[in-house]
């Protein structure tokens, strides 16, 4: 039985359906104006952990995701620059190139650590004409008013605005910067905008279509709802994203959807802590700032980085260190090179298996779900049983172990020559030129471990 955390309820709860056997999952995408961070990996990695759990507990996911290409402003609602905009500026390139290249590079991102695709991408772009028909609810309900650069939610309209935050609405106001706002006719300054005019400020703004209302462009929140009711209906399962969208974001989707469907729009929200570098928030300016490729040039495997993700439960900030990760690569190394000399997988450890599946179930407790493994990798069981069980649960944890299990890596004829010499140094006694050659035998990227039986030789696992 499935229990997971939900910040709606802000407790744990069991996960129940509702259509099932159809879990409905919508993931908060990238805003594709800049490069896709390990932060951010730590999100999407997540979001696969849980999918995967879902599918492992029977459950036929259909999993929607945005990509944001549009609309996502630097500031308040109201106030500074579209980042697609601005990047195109930066850039010399076009708004629709720079989607495009810096959506490419989310994919390759994700595809590095072992993501699975959602069931359905959906660019805020490609359903413009959704996002109207929402705001047309929304019209028709009574829940807008417009000015003259924009048409805005007002939330005096929908009690219980703060409940996904918990804050105070007083709160929230204080919080919003009244000095940046452009447009002097909004009512709140915790309204939101639906729909931008491009007039005044965003006169010269490049992304825009035709609307009932005038020519513009959506804002940034109402993409996720319009595009999650399209392809899942007015209410979802679960809803997930990182917990900075908590506040904001995610309030706001909930106040628009629901303004306008009359339905609750999410049963489950799912938010994932932050990811720190040396003990920092992550920033450009503070040079903390990494990507993938950055990763993989200083030597480590993307799935080191997966596996660091799995130490550490979804709800806790995560400390990322060049060491901790150093630490994920040895671990992930020693876990490969013991399963390459496994037997083939058959009958499976079903203890092993019913604690993994406690674990996952227990809201996605992933720390203790590796420790099962390395209980169970470390156990007496034949290999061939520990092998079944151990795919079991890579389905889940997605570190690709099919791929290595059971495939021992052949020794070239050059290294067994290098490993016969060092032998017969060694039981000679010429110490000095055993210890020579078990250093130039490394160097070919094996490593020797000495045994009663003889000298056995295995590769080193970046």
């Amino acid at each position: 039985m499935l229990r997971i955390y939900n910040t709606l309820t802000r407790k744990i709860e069991e996960f129940k359906l509702i259509n099932p056997p159809i879990a409905t999952l919508y993931t908060c995408g990238p805003t594709v104006y800049d490069y896709t961070h390990i932060g951010h990996l730590r999100t999407y990695v997540g979001n696969d952990i849980l999918r995967r759990v879902l599918e492992t507990n029977d459950f036929e996911v259909k999993h929607v995701m945005n990509i944001t290409d549009v609309g996502h402003l630097t500031s308040d609602e109201d106030a500074g620059e579209d980042k697609m905009e601005e990047g195109a500026r930066q850039s010399g390139r076009t708004v629709w190139e720079v989607a495009k290249f810096f959506e490419d590079h989310f994919w390759k991102s994700v595809e590095t650590v072992n993501i699975e695709r959602p069931s359905i991408v959906a660019k805020a772009t490609d359903h413009i004409e959704e996002q109207i028909k929402l705001i047309k609810k929304l019209e028709k309900n009574g829940f807008i008013y417009i000015t003259d650069q924009a048409i805005y939610f007002d939330i005096s309209k929908f009690p219980n605005y703060t409940k996904l935050s918990g804050q105070s609405l007083d709160d929230k106001s204080i919080g919003v910067r009244t000095d940046v706002v452009i447009d002097k006719q909004k009512r709140s300054p915790v309204d939101f905008a639906l729909w931008f005019f491009t007039v005044g400020h965003f006169a010269d703004h490049v992304m825009k279509w035709s609307s009932p209302w005038g020519g513009g462009f959506p804002g940034w929140h109402i993409e996720c709802s319009a595009m999650a009711m399209e392809y899942l209906g007015d209410t979802i399962d679960i809803h997930t994203g990182g917990i900075d969208h908590i506040s904001v974001h995610h309030t706001n989707e909930i106040a628009q959807s629901e303004a306008a469907s009359g339905k609750q729009f999410v049963r489950f929200w799912v938010h994932h802590e932050f990811l720190l570098v040396n003990g920092e928030k992550m920033s450009k300016s503070k040079k903390n700032f990494y990507r993938i490729d950055e990763v993989t040039a200083k030597g480590f495997d993307p799935l080191a980085l997966r596996y660091l993700f799995l130490t550490a439960h979804y709800r806790d900030k995560l400390n990322f260190t060049w060491e901790s990760l150093q630490a994920a690569q040895n671990a992930l190394s020693n876990l490969r090179q013991i399963v390459r000399d496994w037997e083939e997988p058959k009958i499976g450890c079903a203890q092993f298996e019913q604690d993994f599946m406690a674990s996952i179930n227990n809201d996605l407790n992933l720390p203790q779900a590796v420790a099962v493994m390395w209980d169970l990798i470390k156990s007496d069981y034949p290999t061939s049983a520990k092998a079944k069980t151990l795919l079991i649960m890579d389905k889940v944890l997605g570190l690709n172990l099919e791929e290595i299990l059971g495939k021992p890596v052949e020794i070239p004829s050059r290294v067994k020559k290098l490993i016969e010499q060092r032998e017969t140094a060694r039981k000679s006694g010429d110490f000095k030129k055993s210890d020579k050659l078990r250093k130039e035998i490394k160097k070919m990227g094996f490593l020797i471990e000495d045994a009663p039986s003889g000298p056995k030789a295995r590769a080193v696992v970046n």
